[in-house]
């Protein structure tokens, strides 16, 4: 997760854009993260409002989301969801700044055991977001962060589970510790950031990448670039709602029912039709998650 940098605010949450021809999964996606600094859909007139978050999104052809719990009390959240949510599938982890917190408590041990715990729901499909974050986190958590990284991926690895990356100015490392310990086959960079070359060697190692509302952003072409040389099969979609919140609408709280303005600037970038796209984005993220 990384907050976005705010373009303009408004009173009322963003509008709903037009729906998407064939229907869609945002595969990193924060359903119990509010924002009260900025308007959300999440705080409407709807009884509940995680369904009214889904049913708004699957309105415009955000049918399905993969929901990321990236601390304890997320994760088990997430958990605590996915057997009344059919639209809903799991990822579970330990975020990479949350590590360094853990480990000085001596508690990085026993929260790793429950997050292996909660990842033998059967609806719970990725182990994530974990990684690397040198952004927030200095010199004295790096190796703390290094530990959880490789115990996930591990972890991944052992429970047959998709692995999601959070890579924020960490890009040698997470590559680096991905070799070293042998990356699930299923493999995901959330939030794609790196340029055409990391790309490139990451589509060599078979990896998918997922490019969120970033994309959009008027200071991302090398994002743009990275993207358009990414094959379409190793291309995935999200919207790490309630953050990165696509143009034009930086300002409101991101949430799934966006994602198709982050869809139709990939498509221009990708020179394909809209329907192409996101019937390759469907049939990707079944790949890496499984049916839902």
């Amino acid at each position: 997760m990384s907050s976005p940098v705010p373009e303009r605010s408004h009173g009322d949450p963003a509008p709903a854009p037009d729906p998407l021809p064939v229907p869609v999964v945002d595969n990193h996606t924060h359903l119990d993260i509010h924002r009260p600094d900025l308007p959300s859909p999440l705080r409407s007139s709807a009884e509940e409002p995680l369904l009214g978050a889904l049913q708004v999104a699957a309105s415009v052809g955000v049918d399905r989301v993969v929901q990321v719990g990236c601390d304890l009390e997320s994760a088990r959240w997430t958990v605590s969801i996915l057997d009344e949510h059919p639209a809903v599938l799991g990822a579970v982890a330990l975020h990479p700044n949350e590590a360094p917190v853990l480990a000085d408590a001596g508690r990085l041990d026993e929260a790793l055991a429950e997050i292996e715990e909660l990842a033998r729901h059967p609806r719970v499909r990725a182990i994530g977001e974990t990684g690397l974050d040198y952004y927030r986190t200095g010199e004295g958590g790096r190796a703390a962060q290094q530990e959880s990284f490789r115990r996930h991926i591990h972890l991944a690895r052992s429970a047959g589970k998709a692995l999601q990356i959070h890579d924020r100015d960490s890009h040698e490392d997470v590559l680096r510790i991905l070799a070293e310990e042998g990356a699930p086959e299923r493999t995901v960079l959330h939030c794609f950031s790196g340029d055409v070359a990391m790309a490139r060697e990451c589509v060599e190692r078979g990896y998918y990448l997922s490019f969120a509302g970033t994309v959009t952003f008027k200071n991302a072409r090398g994002l743009r670039d990275a993207l358009a040389v990414t094959p379409i099969e190793q291309v995935l979609v999200e919207t790490d709602a309630p953050y990165l919140t696509p143009t034009p609408h930086r300002g409101s709280a991101n949430a799934p029912y966006l994602l198709p303005l982050t869809v139709r600037r990939m498509a221009d970038v990708l020179a394909l039709d809209v329907a192409t796209l996101c019937g390759q984005l469907s049939a990707n993220s079944e790949r890496v998650y499984g049916a839902w």
